[in-house]
């Protein structure tokens, strides 16, 4: 402490002036506000134009995302969607799974007319996981609400055999109860009956103007502002809430504007320097989404069809019918989700002015940074003009129904790939032991944003590569797995130092619903990283169930660009 004292003391002169401007630049994408395509391309010739040094590790897309809920018109008002009345608010009934980056199923970039990026199915997965393995609680409360991050509560997860209303007759599992928190009592109940991640998450863009500031004796948000203010301020808010009614269906609408950081959608944004020239062209596959949901007598669900046109993860939760408000009790609603203004699904716009566009933005916009550099500076920095990007690829690879309950595996994932840093695999259960619904589809299910389906775990793990064991000892039990492989991964000071370290991921979400197998595999000599080497994994199912396993292999992966041109060398 004391020589921190007298470097302070000593700190006298002021920082020097690197640069002597910073300009926020916004391009539109290439999709004039249409995405019926599921798809959006972004090029970057008007910035490659600018004269002026780009800053993508700071970038950012502005992604407008409209949610619409709707229920067929009914003359009973139990039977239908009434989210402008109090007790049957959809405030925290309808929601998102984590991250909004997880509206990217993949993506593909190009630069100066070379793909350097190739398209990788399934790109959010890996994305989430780093992102629970490096934040911290503290980028959870500053940035959470602005990217639509908050981890789902590892321990509220739940299944039942019997029917009910948080989840259909066909027995998936859910973790989308929203409500107060609890702590239960008694060795038979419960470790906790709510999720806080997706109440958090709801809570980031469910703004009401009708909503009361603070309960019954206070005024409604509408006294300090109103829609319109709202719609010129872009932010997120419930805009459309009509009742229905024997003559009208029930109408539920939520703009919101999604920020997605380009450092957190792939890693060579975290590593790209400041460059003028540059010119870039990034396309996005999108997971707009579609799911109906059908409730019999009782409030009972008695299907769930999920449109998801990419096969990827769908970004729509429907929280339990316990959350305040419920859905209809008999009768089919449906929920999608969209970028853009217009809602994509026919049946619903089929229903005439009563959905509405939104009133926020209509397309996806990237926001960089423009530096001007001090002469100076400028001079000492284009002294080594060629500047090297050391990055990490992705490669994804699935075993889908081939893994039963208590099952064991050994299962090629690449005959060589150079390079290899790590290997993930994400268990989750099979769509036939799910309800026939994937776990990374359902509306019920925070699977494939974060986490896994719940105590699925493997033993008798390992990867290998060229035959060639990267766990000494085959994995065997979930603490050695957590301390031993996963733990310190994306972490400040690789979880080395205590009381200066990151990440989401403890024991008991690990344990719970986070089963992350990861391994390091980039431990050996610098001449053995650029042979090809084929990638195997091995183990044992230890779940009551079949699992599939979504696999991530991690590769090193460079390019040298000219700063001044922007050029590839």
């Amino acid at each position: 402490m004391d020589a921190v004292v007298y470097d302070m003391c000593n700190a006298t002169e002021a920082a020097p002036q690197v640069f002597v401007k910073k300009d926020w630049l916004d391009i539109l994408d290439n999709q004039n506000q249409s995405y019926q395509g599921n798809q959006s391309v972004i090029d970057t010739s008007q910035l490659s134009n600018s004269n002026k040094y780009i800053n993508y590790r700071e970038g950012y897309l502005t992604v407008p995302l409209l949610i619409t809920a709707t229920a067929p018109a009914s003359a009973t008002a139990a039977n239908n969607l009434r989210p402008d009345s109090a007790a049957t608010s959809c405030d925290y009934i309808f929601g998102l799974k984590n991250w909004y980056g997880s509206i990217v199923h993949s993506l593909t970039l190009d630069m100066n007319g070379t793909t350097i990026i190739q398209q990788t199915p399934y790109a959010g997965m890996w994305n989430c996981f780093k992102l629970m393995t490096s934040l911290s609680m503290e980028d959870v409360r500053t940035q959470g609400s602005a990217i639509g991050f908050h981890p789902d509560t590892a321990l509220s997860v739940a299944y039942s055999s019997a029917n009910r209303v948080e989840a259909p007759d066909n027995h998936t599992f859910n973790n989308n109860v929203v409500g107060a928190f609890d702590v239960v009592g008694g060795a038979a109940n419960s470790y906790s009956s709510y999720n806080e991640g997706l109440l958090r998450r709801q809570q980031a863009w469910n703004f009401n103007t009708a909503g009361l500031s603070a309960g019954a004796n206070s005024d409604a948000y509408n006294a300090f502002v109103t829609d319109d203010k709202l719609n010129l301020l872009w932010k997120s808010y419930i805009f459309n809430k009509k009742n229905g009614d024997g003559s009208n269906p029930g109408v539920f609408q939520v703009a919101i504007t999604a920020i997605i950081k380009l450092k957190h959608l792939h890693e060579f944004f975290d590593r790209i320097c400041l460059a003028k020239g540059l010119f870039l062209k990034l396309t996005l596959n999108l997971n707009q989404s579609s799911v109906q949901i059908t409730n019999t007598s009782g409030s009972i669900r008695s299907s769930v069809v999920v449109n998801s046109p990419l096969g990827g993860v769908s970004p729509i939760m429907v929280a339990s019918n316990g959350a305040a408000g419920t859905l209809p009790d008999v009768g089919t609603t449906t929920v999608s989700v969209s970028v853009g203004r217009t809602c994509l699904n026919s049946s619903q716009t089929g229903l005439g002015d009563r959905v509405q566009t939104s009133p926020l933005s209509g397309s996806i916009i990237l926001n960089v940074p423009a530096y001007s550099f001090s002469t100076s500076f400028e001079t000492a920095y284009l002294q080594s003009p060629i500047k090297k990007i050391d990055y990490s690829d992705i490669y994804q690879y699935q075993v889908v129904n081939q893994i039963v309950a208590g099952g064991t595996f050994t299962q090629l994932v690449s005959n060589g790939i150079a390079g290899v840093k790590s290997v993930l695999v994400l268990p989750f259960y099979s769509a036939a032991d799910n309800g026939s619904v994937q776990p990374i589809q359902s509306p019920f299910d925070p699977a494939g944003a974060g986490p896994t389906s719940p105590l699925c775990h493997l033993t008798q793990f390992n990867v290998q590569l060229s035959g060639q064991n990267q766990i000494y000892n085959t994995q065997r039990y979930v603490h050695s797995q957590f301390l031993n492989q996963l733990y310190g991964y994306g972490a400040v000071n690789g979880g080395q130092a205590d009381g200066l370290t990151s990440g989401l991921v403890g024991k008991d979400e690990f344990e719970m619903c986070y089963n992350y197998y990861y391994v390091n595999c980039e431990r050996g000599l610098p001449i053995e990283m650029d042979v090809p080497k084929s990638v195997n994994i091995l183990g044992t199912n230890t779940s009551a169930r079949a699992i599939d396993l979504f696999i991530f292999v991690e590769y090193h992966a460079s390019v040298s660009i000219d700063i001044l041109t922007g050029s590839r060398v």
